[in-house]
């Protein structure tokens, strides 16, 4: 199978150019070995089973032994012995060398497992599944550098509403991208299944109820695309899946998936940064892939025909992840607006120059009219003395066209878009 580039890889390149190792980070299954591989000259893959007592002895003998290879070096899955993390550091103390290791990991280590930040020597690089223009089913006849610039855009989706809701079920996953059979849709539930059974607990060695974190996996699906409470959480669990679960133990769950890099923040901002408000108010959960959430709903692309409500939650979803990837590109992220009134814009795309734009989400055509009006809104509203004027507003949808508007608002379709 040949390599499909990701847009990491520009960030990776950029990285090992400066420093001496790149920690390429990410959940399960999103394609963090095969892209290690793509920059590596030699690979460790710590969880072979074979190699297992070897990798015992050197790790209680001289760790230093695990550097000894081809450069750049890989360790794959790295966190199963974080050893090596302290071995790289002062390696590249005391050569001062650039690009000499590549480091892969699908679970952040526990506190303590590591003995020095890695500051200044190791740099981490968030890697997620497909976006669209990877897995090459968006154009990529718009992109944002044109965006951000306020040029004209125009491109025509090849993606239909039945084939927005079958790449969602499918999700991102590289291993499905070139799977023609109905057994494409398996992954994204064998991944939840690996997870609750498996992942959550080998993260950390400690025994995680099965059931119970399907159950909180349910409450975060019901609720994805919206600011939810951990009480809220506790509450649809106990309610809705009669099933007793303590604060702590919720906590624990939710903290569990954040290091698994399977859920993510999406924070709020009223770009004042002086305000309490911002901080008060609930982020938005999403999981890394939209398709963790059609799995565990255990819907299937028809029933996401026929429940364009959850449709349009999912659909949300999805293009979070791509503003995400796209958005880290430029340096950015990307947060939600809502103000004191509740007045709110779907994301906020921020890039590391200062620039920002705002971004309403809709699914159907339909929507677009009322999406750009509330855009328009939301610029008389924003304190621009204090965040300065948005480089664009933008509706992200799933209908075929995309354009600029005579009002200067841009309709993309999510099928036509890149970073």
């Amino acid at each position: 199978m040949s390599y499909l580039p990701r847009i990491v890889d520009k960030e990776i390149n950029e990285l090992m150019e400066i420093m001496g190792a790149v920690l390429i980070e990410g959940c399960k299954w999103c394609g963090k070995s095969t892209t290690g591989s793509h920059h590596a000259q030699s690979i460790i893959e710590f969880q072979n089973p074979d190699r297992k007592q070897e990798y015992e002895e050197i790790k209680n003998t001289k760790p230093s032994l695990f550097l000894q290879g081809k450069k750049p070096r890989m360790f794959d899955e790295w966190q199963m012995y974080p050893v090596v993390w302290d071995s790289i550091r002062t390696d590249v103390d005391h050569t001062g060398k650039k690009g000499e290791y590549i480091l892969t990991g699908s679970a952040r280590p526990s506190e303590g497992e590591t003995m020095h930040t890695g500051t200044g020597r190791i740099s981490r690089v968030l890697m997620r599944p497909m976006s669209l223009y990877e897995s090459g089913e968006s154009t990529g006849e718009v992109a944002f550098a044109d965006i951000i610039a306020g040029k004209d855009i125009s491109g025509v989706s090849k993606l239909s509403l039945e084939d927005l809701a079958s790449i969602i079920v499918r999700g991102g996953w590289p291993a499905s991208i070139e799977v023609k059979s109905e057994t494409k849709y398996r992954f994204a539930k064998e991944y939840v299944k690996s997870l609750v059974h498996e992942e959550v607990r080998k993260i950390d060695g400690v025994e995680r109820n099965p059931e119970k974190m399907l159950n909180v996996l349910r409450s975060l699906a019901r609720n994805i695309s919206t600011p939810v409470a951990n009480s809220t959480i506790e509450s649809d669990v106990i309610k809705n899946f009669d099933d007793d679960i303590s604060r702590p133990t919720l906590t624990d769950y939710l903290n569990t998936l954040e290091k698994l890099f399977v859920i993510e923040n999406v924070n709020v901002t009223n770009l004042n940064f002086r305000s309490k408000y911002a901080i008060r108010t609930k982020p938005k959960k999403y999981f890394v892939d939209p398709s963790i959430a059609a799995a565990i709903l255990e819907m299937q692309s028809k029933d996401l025909i026929q429940d364009l409500n959850t449709f349009g939650f999912l659909f949300e979803a999805l293009c979070m992840r791509d503003l995400k990837i796209y958005a880290q590109s430029y340096g950015g992220d990307i947060a939600y607006y809502r103000d004191e009134k509740n007045f709110e814009v779907d994301a906020i795309f921020r890039t590391s120059s200062g620039k920002w734009g705002a971004i309403e989400i809709k699914l159907g055509a339909g929507f677009i009219e009322e999406a750009a009006q509330n855009l328009l809104k939301f610029q008389e509203k924003v304190d621009t003395a204090k965040c300065g004027t948005p480089a664009f507003l933008m509706v992200l949808t799933g209908s075929n066209y995309s354009y600029k508007r005579d009002d200067g608002v841009y309709v993309v379709s999510i099928g036509t878009l890149k970073d």
